[in-house]
Order: structure tokens, then C-alpha cells, then sequence
């Protein structure tokens, strides 16, 4: 699985900075009998909590039993807020409640005709299901699997169906060109849709390759193509080219050497282009791919199937995979277009669980989505029998440097959420003998956020300050509700 994320110049990084907290003022653990009934601290009331966080905008949430729902404390319950990430903790209930937990994503080779002497008499067709998780590493042990059945080549055509899903350049067009978060998505993706563009220093130029690598397998890929232009910013450009994907970058932010991953915006020829170089590395030839409308029919010769849709999940929680959670939310609409996959997640979460969240997509990406704490909350008491508490990463208790409390017998285990003047959290708190408690944090400055310019979306002025902030604000709650309520 590909999980490193490259960094170009210091000035690219992407992802989400660790849950900082503050060690609480008393241990949050349950009274033991016979302690006199002693007075615990409650580290502030969360009003002033809230106050001298100094976050502007809103702030929401709800702490509550998950046995008997009854609510122990809460700020705005019902304010409608930007869940961020925490969607994907939706998305994540709503796939196994549609796919069910053992579900598998499959990616096969068909024949259309009988196999001669090695050779397919008709079409060779590699036909996606969707699988967010497939690698280069997969995709080469499936062109090993069909040299092993004999097979050389094909009469016919070499058929690519990418079908299984809507097909889209990117999952939220605010975003920026090169961030590789945004991909495109198909009914095949490989490496979560990026492309690994390697840069070094070579006398007064620069030796630049495009590949798709993994552990075991490291292809290049002619679709995607860069070059170095003479200029300080914009850091990239990207634009489509027919059936390439053309990118440049400016000289200045390159130095000596370095690397990352780019969005694939057209992932199914990137697929098609990297299973062919795989097949021909097996003695299998290819001719140059065609991409069918429908799902052509055909006898099955080899399969990938991914890991059981639960393992998926973690991962995507994990790593907040974009990618991963809108497959999942589409494959468990089967709706035919993006927009209308969100619309049956949220009429799912009407009729399943009684809460009208506005959804606009399936990883909370776009800013649009809106959800109230008093609403998550009643989604995670109603899910927290199934399997999706077991698959939210162990938060723990934190310290005031945002290192976690190993051995801390309260767990927290949670999914966080992040976009500019954005930052959710939302899961379970469970002491050691005490009572579970699902809670749900949303802070958000949304005229702050709607202020900035396209060049600040990548690194708003005072974004890290506010985040920071916020997280803070978030880890002190939980600790009081731990030590309050457990």
C-alpha cells in the first residue's frame, strides 16, 4: 500500500497535524468506592473553555451516553456545521450498512473468445470494480497470474471497461491543480489516482521522471508528463492534452532533488497504460488500449479481489483517504453520477438514523457538507453495536505536546476533520469500567474561510495558529468529559 507523501520544497505538504491536548487537571478515571466522594476538578466550565480558545465563528458539540442517549453536556447542538473528514465516519456506516462488512472489490481479466496456443481469440479485457486500494504492486501479480495461464496475447483488441463508477477528473474542483488529495476516480484507480514525479539535479537541468511505482514494481508512465519552466510560482500548472495529462513546475521550487505524488485526472488510462507495460514485462504483448461504453462479456480468466470492505475502512479512516471513501460512498449508492450518490447518502441517513445532514459528497472535501453535532452524535449511538467503533483510530489521551498517553486506560477512538478555518472530531470515549460516551466537536470560521483568495487555500495565513487552537479546545473537552462523566 502506498502511504509515503512526498514533500517538494517544504512549501507542498498536505495532511492533517496531530491532536494536540492538554494533560487534565485530575486523572479522568471513575471514583473508586469509598473515596469520601471527593470533589474533582472539571479543568473549566466549557464556556470559558470555548472562550479563550479564541476561534471566532462557532463552536458546537454533544457528549452523550451511548446506552441511554441521554446528552451530559453541550454547546450548539443543533448548529449545522462543516463535518470536514468526520464524513468519511458516515460514508464508512453507510457502506457497511449498504455492502456489508465482508464486501470485495474486484478487478478481473476476461476473454472474449477461446485461448489457442496462448493466444486469446477475440478481446483481452481488464474490467475495474472500483477497487480504491489496488497498487502497481496488485496490478503485477494479476499479469503474473494471467502469464501463468499461458496467455501471450490476444487477437482482438485490448479492452479497458472503467465503468463500475462515475467517472470524474476530481472530487472537488476548488481545490488545487496539483494537490494529490483530488484525484480523478473510475471504476479502475491505482496508487489512490497519483502519479510519482522524481526530480534530479543533472549539470544546469534537472532529470525528471513520471512512474508508478510501488514496493515490487516501479513502471513508467508516458500519460503523465512534466517539464521545468523558468519561474518562481505558480509551483505547478496542469492541463489536459488529449489523451496525455501535461503538468510544468517552477524551476525555483525544485533545488537539488526531491519527490511526490501528482493527481491522475484521467485514471483509467493510467491504469491501462501501467497493466499493459506490466503484461508485456510478464511476455504478454498488447496492442494500445480501447475503452468500452458497457461492460463487455467474456469469460473470466484471473481476478484481484481487495480486502474485506472493514479492512478498507480502517485504512481510509486511518489515513483519511479522500479516494477510498468516495468509491466506498458510491459503490453503496450504485447511484450514476457523484451528486446523485450524495443525495442517496443523505436520504439513507434520514430514513436510517433520523438526521438531515447536507451532503454534498462522501469524504467531506468540499466545504459544502453540513452537519449538527446533535446529529453525529445520534448516528455514532446508533451505529455502536456494529463494527465501525472497532474501525476509527486510537486517539488516546494526549499530552499538552500532542504526544499520546501510552498505557492511558480511557480510550478515545475517533475520526478528526480539517479544511481551512475548518476542524471536527468526533467518536467515542470509553473508561475502563465506566460509561461509553459518543461525542462530536465542530469549529468553524466560515467568514474567515470564505475571505481567502485560490493562492491562500494551500497555506492560509494563520491556518496552523487556528488549527492548533482548535485541536487544543477539543482534547480539554474530552479530558473533562472523561474525568466529569465516566
Amino acid at each position: 500500500m502506498l502511504t509515503r507523501r512526498w514533500v517538494l520544497a517544504g512549501l507542498l505538504a498536505g495532511g492533517a497535524s496531530p491532536l494536540l491536548a492538554e494533560a487534565p487537571a485530575t486523572s479522568p478515571l471513575p471514583r473508586r468506592r469509598g473515596d469520601g466522594g471527593a470533589t474533582r476538578s472539571d479543568g473549566g466550565t466549557p464556556d470559558a473553555l470555548v472562550t479563550a480558545a479564541k476561534l471566532g465563528g462557532a463552536v458546537g458539540f454533544v457528549v452523550a451516553d451511548t446506552e441511554t442517549g441521554a446528552v451530559l453536556e453541550a454547546a450548539n447542538p443543533d448548529l449545522q456545521q462543516p463535518p470536514a473528514s468526520v464524513m468519511k465516519a458516515l460514508t464508512a456506516a453507510y457502506a457497511l450498512d449498504r455492502l456489508g462488512p465482508a464486501h470485495r472489490f474486484q478487478t478481473r481479466v476476461l476473454a472474449t473468445g477461446p485461448v489457442i496456443g496462448g493466444i486469446i481469440q477475440g478481446d483481452l479485457v481488464l474490467a475495474g470494480g472500483g477497487d480504491p486500494v489496488l497498487d502497481t504492486d496488485m496490478l503485477g501479480d494479476l499479469a503474473a497470474k494471467l502469464a501463468a495461464q499461458g496467455i501471450k496475447g490476444a487477437s482482438g483488441r485490448y479492452l479497458v471497461w472503467a465503468g463500475a463508477l462515475p467517472i470524474m477528473e476530481r472530487i472537488n474542483p476548488e481545490q488545487p491543480d496539483f494537490v494529490g488529495y483530488n484525484p480523478g476516480i473510475s471504476g479502475l484507480n491505482l496508487n489512490f489516482n497519483r502519479v510519482h514525479f522524481e526530480w534530479r539535479r543533472a549539470g544546469q537541468d534537472w532529470a525528471l521522471t513520471m512512474d508508478a511505482r510501488a514496493e515490487r514494481f516501479v513502471p513508467p508512465v508516458q500519460m503523465a508528463r512534466i517539464r521545468v519552466e523558468q519561474r518562481n510560482t505558480p509551483i505547478f500548472t496542469y492541463q489536459a492534452a488529449g489523451d496525455a495529462e501535461e503538468w510544468t513546475v517552477a524551476s525555483a521550487a525544485l533545488g537539488k532533488g526531491g519527490a511526490r505524488w501528482l493527481p491522475v485526472r484521467h485514471p483509467a488510462l493510467y491504469v491501462a497504460e501501467v497493466f499493459r507495460t506490466l503484461a508485456r514485462a510478464q511476455g504478454i504483448f498488447l496492442p494500445a488500449p480501447a475503452f468500452a461504453d458497457t461492460r463487455p462479456e467474456g469469460r473470466e480468466i484471473v481476478r484481484h479481489d481487495s480486502l474485506p470492505l472493514t479492512d478498507v475502512l480502517r485504512d481510509m479512516l486511518k489515513h483519511s483517504t479522500n479516494l477510498t471513501a468516495e468509491v466506498v460512498g458510491m459503490t453503496a449508492s450504485q447511484a450514476a453520477s457523484h451528486r446523485a450518490s450524495a443525495v442517496a447518502m443523505r436520504e439513507w441517513a434520514r430514513l436510517r438514523h433520523g438526521i438531515g445532514p447536507r451532503v454534498i459528497d462522501h469524504s467531506g472535501l468540499g466545504g459544502g457538507s453540513r452537519i449538527s453535532a446533535a446529529e453525529m452524535v445520534r448516528a455514532l449511538r446508533d451505529v455502536r453495536g456494529g463494527a465501525l467503533p472497532g474501525l476509527l483510530k486510537d486517539h488516546g489521551m494526549r499530552d499538552a505536546e500532542g504526544k499520546k498517553l501510552e498505557g492511558h486506560p480511557v480510550e478515545v477512538r475517533a475520526k478528526t476533520g480539517t479544511l481551512n478555518f475548518v476542524s471536527a472530531l468526533a467518536g467515542y470515549i470509553t473508561p475502563p469500567g465506566g460509561r461509553q460516551m459518543a461525542f462530536a466537536i465542530f469549529t468553524a470560521d466560515p467568514d474567515r474561510r470564505a475571505r481567502l483568495t485560490v493562492a491562500e487555500r494551500e497555506d492560509p495565513p494563520g491556518g496552523d495558529a487556528w488549527a492548533a487552537r482548535s485541536r487544543r479546545l477539543q482534547a480539554q473537552l474530552i479530558s473533562r468529559w472523561a474525568g466529569l462523566y465516566a
